[in-house]
């Protein structure tokens, strides 16, 4: 407790600084990694760290402090080569305006747009008994499996979707994986699920849907194909024999934190006359 008063006593404005910098660099790195999996590795670091430090201090256990002097270095070297998806995709949001503060009210507009041509599209689409299978990414990236699939970057409509989808194409075999309002890739291959299912009507289809969501926190909705029947997937799990109403509400429900999400007023201001005094450097 002394040395701490201690430290306290000779802290000036310049040290507060540098800790304010390390502790916002720090919430803004766990925030990036939030949703994917790299959390339950930095989680275990974390606690390797509070846990050795104390214990190789307290206790002169000279083996033992040699080999988490090793491990520790190997460890972070090792991070970025086992989480390249992960990486990127931090980078990416990292990239995108808006990503801590929030999102703008057109923002809230073009992700009720998205739920809403997607449940009307996969309504048409169980009616035609034409299987189809709608990822919708969220926080965590799904970038390997858009890379699997033909790029598209194509604004979410029931049209394209139906045209997709139509067994006379050649995109119909595969997954459609939306971003941000924008039809990313078609034809994607996703991950089956290793899970047992007891349902032996779930087909490949579904196994794919309930695959890509066991890693990640996206939505996939899937129309069956033999029976024309309505599901929507989450977190590894099903639900099954959706009508219309029941879709767009399940739909918003797993949605409605980001359509909650808006910017506050001050921040909205400041994102305006940022927009006013670049257009007029430009001019």
């Amino acid at each position: 407790m002394t040395n701490l008063l201690w430290y306290l006593q000779r802290l000036d404005w310049i040290d507060a600084l540098d800790i304010l910098l390390v502790a916002f660099i720090l919430f803004w790195v766990l925030y990036l990694v939030r949703g994917t999996r790299a959390v339950p590795l930095l989680r275990g670091i974390v606690i390797l760290i509070i846990v050795v430090t104390p214990l190789s201090g307290l206790i002169r256990l000279r083996a033992f402090s040699w080999l988490t002097q090793q491990a520790l270095p190997a460890l972070l070297v090792a991070i970025p080569v086992v989480f390249q998806q992960e990486l990127r995709h931090a980078l990416e949001r990292l990239g995108r305006a808006g990503t801590l503060l929030g999102r703008t009210s057109s923002d809230r507009a073009m992700l009720e747009r998205t739920l809403a041509r997607v449940s009307q599209a996969s309504i048409t689409l169980a009616e035609r008994k034409h299987g189809a299978l709608i990822v919708l990414e969220r926080e965590t990236g799904l970038q390997e499996f858009t890379d699997s699939g033909l790029s598209l970057d194509a604004t979410v409509t029931s049209e394209i979707l139906l045209t997709i989808f139509d067994p006379h194409t050649i995109l119909h075999d595969g997954a459609v994986i939306i971003r941000d309002g924008k039809i990313t890739a078609a034809a994607c291959v996703l991950p089956l699920s290793t899970a047992f299912l007891a349902d032996r009507q779930l087909g490949l289809r579904h196994r794919a849907a309930i695959g890509v969501t066991e890693d990640s926190d996206a939505v996939a909705v899937v129309v069956s194909e033999e029976r024309g029947a309505i599901s929507i997937t989450h977190n590894g799990r099903i639900i099954r024999n959706l009508d219309a109403k029941r879709l767009q509400a399940v739909l918003t429900a797993f949605f409605q934190p980001a359509l909650e999400r808006a910017w506050p007023q001050w921040s909205e201001r400041l994102r305006q006359t940022m927009a006013q005094l670049t257009k007029r450097v430009e001019l």
